[in-house]
């Protein structure tokens, strides 16, 4: 069975589920570290937040993360330079690089600490693309060193090193947030899972037939709109990636990500005192293979051959949603609906996004001047647009939808849109490769957009 490092040994936060209906100044619908720290930067402003988790606090993608705090994403910049800009290029990076540096006044000194980011690569024909890659960092001013010393046992063809980033226990890190913004005012329930939202009221319907009534509503979702039916109009890509934990016999000063294909994660962390390795990678469209289990054997024996690992204690996949374009999509989503507000799409670099995304929120919401709020802005792709249409047809097609085709079935379909779902046999989900929902071998829902439970009485 799966299991995060992160998760294990963790004791439940507890928040209560709602069991009333409400009326709040700011719903968030979403419980991962972008809305957590969202609800706690707009109650210090004043705003009555209300945050509704359909799960537990951080038991999605923030608690299956690799806990990297890094502005180094990939082979990003050079990208971002052809596509939007010197100067958009540069917001981004000073965005990201200010959400690491916040990390560390966010939390407790046991649950972030600083790690230089390296990019990899082991062959000759992916030197001439980080060689590009630190191009543009010279080009933007960003701190770097090319061909800088890494730790990792591989045969490293080049490399590329920006310092002074970050690394957390995320769970621990979301938690210190949670219980700050509890002590500002918000209020956080946990198994209250949303499964309308009606516009005109403007309310959100819970799966309990209790209402929250907001002035502003902020959609941090995993997926951008959790139980919105819809979404047909247009979907973000969802990608699941594996990762294992093994112990080892001393801690990297470095986080590594290679360039090369498949793509490998490294970093190291220490858990009740014993160093441990996290080597992740494998990515896929969500859904769309069954035996999984590859993928983690690869990543056991890589473990074995490169660092010595004869056992690996934990292993565990996560799913992220990308955007058409690269960068994440956060703000209002449409001029015509400008009291919905969203944040999603951070190709799996949530973590900085998620701080970057949090203030992004807050300012947009009280008026404050933030150059990102363009940058990030969901409507430069008429995103936003699609949305809003979304938005419109969801009242009714809900009702439609899923008394109708969804639940007249012989096979498990997805209760989101109806999609086959596909049994991920080591992660022993369901899993939709549609858009991204995840359910239980039980059939109850995981991961969104889905709000309804499988019917698995056909099988």
């Amino acid at each position: 069975m799966a299991s995060s490092i992160w998760l294990d040994k963790q004791a439940p936060f507890a928040r209560p589920s709602l069991e009333q209906s409400i009326e709040t100044d700011i719903c968030i619908i979403g419980g991962g570290i972008s809305g957590i720290l969202a609800a706690y930067l707009l109650s210090k402003v004043g705003r009555k937040v209300t945050l509704l988790e359909g799960n537990t606090l951080f038991s999605g993608t923030t608690g299956h993360s690799t806990g990297k705090v890094t502005a180094q994403q990939g082979l990003l910049y050079s990208q971002l330079i052809t596509k939007f800009g010197v100067e958009a290029a540069q917001q981004y990076y000073e965005l990201n690089q200010q959400a690491v540096d916040l990390s560390f006044n966010l939390a407790e000194p046991d649950c972030v600490h600083h790690a230089d980011s390296f990019l990899y690569t082991q062959k000759a024909d992916g030197k001439k693309d980080l060689e590009d890659e630190w191009k543009a960092y010279q080009t933007l001013g960003i701190p770097g060193e090319w061909n800088a010393d890494c730790e990792i046992p591989y045969d490293i063809a080049a490399s590329l090193k920006m310092p002074k980033q970050a690394q957390i226990h995320p769970v621990r890190f979301g938690r210190t947030i949670a219980e700050k913004a509890i002590q500002s005012g918000a209020e956080i329930y946990e198994h209250s899972r949303v499964q309308k939202v009606n516009i005109l009221k403007p309310c959100v319907e819970l799966e309990n037939g209790h209402t929250v009534c907001y002035k502003e509503l902020i959609l941090c979702s995993h997926y951008p709109l959790e139980g919105i039916i819809g979404m047909q109009i247009f979907k973000l890509e969802v990608t699941r990636s594996y990762i294992v934990a093994f112990e080892a016999s001393e801690l990297y000063k470095g986080q590594y990500l290679s360039i090369d294909k498949p793509g490998r994660s490294i970093r190291t962390t220490l858990i009740d005192d014993k160093p441990f390795i996290l080597l992740a990678g494998d990515s896929h469209p969500a859904g769309t293979i069954s035996n999984t289990s590859m993928y983690y054997e690869a990543l056991q024996l890589e473990a074995k051959d490169n660092f010595a690992a004869n056992h690996c204690n934990y292993h565990w996949s996560a799913q992220d949603p990308e955007t058409v374009d690269l960068i994440p999509y956060v703000g209002q989503i449409s001029s015509r609906l400008p009291n919905i507000w969203m944040a999603s799409g951070f190709r799996k670099w949530g973590l900085a996004n998620s701080i970057v995304a949090a203030q992004l929120l807050r300012d947009g919401i009280v008026g404050k001047q933030n150059v990102g709020i363009s940058l990030y802005s969901p409507k430069h792709t008429k995103f936003g647009d699609a949305v809003l249409q979304a938005l419109k047809l969801g009242g009714k097609v809900t009702k439609d939808f899923v008394g109708g085709h969804v639940t007249r079935r012989a096979m498990p379909r997805c209760t989101h849109l109806g999609c086959k779902t596909r049994w991920n046999e080591a992660d022993e989900t369901w899993d939709c490769p549609c858009h991204g929902s995840r359910f239980s071998k039980d059939g109850a829902v995981l991961e969104g957009p889905a709000v309804y439970p499988l019917d698995l009485s056909g099988l």
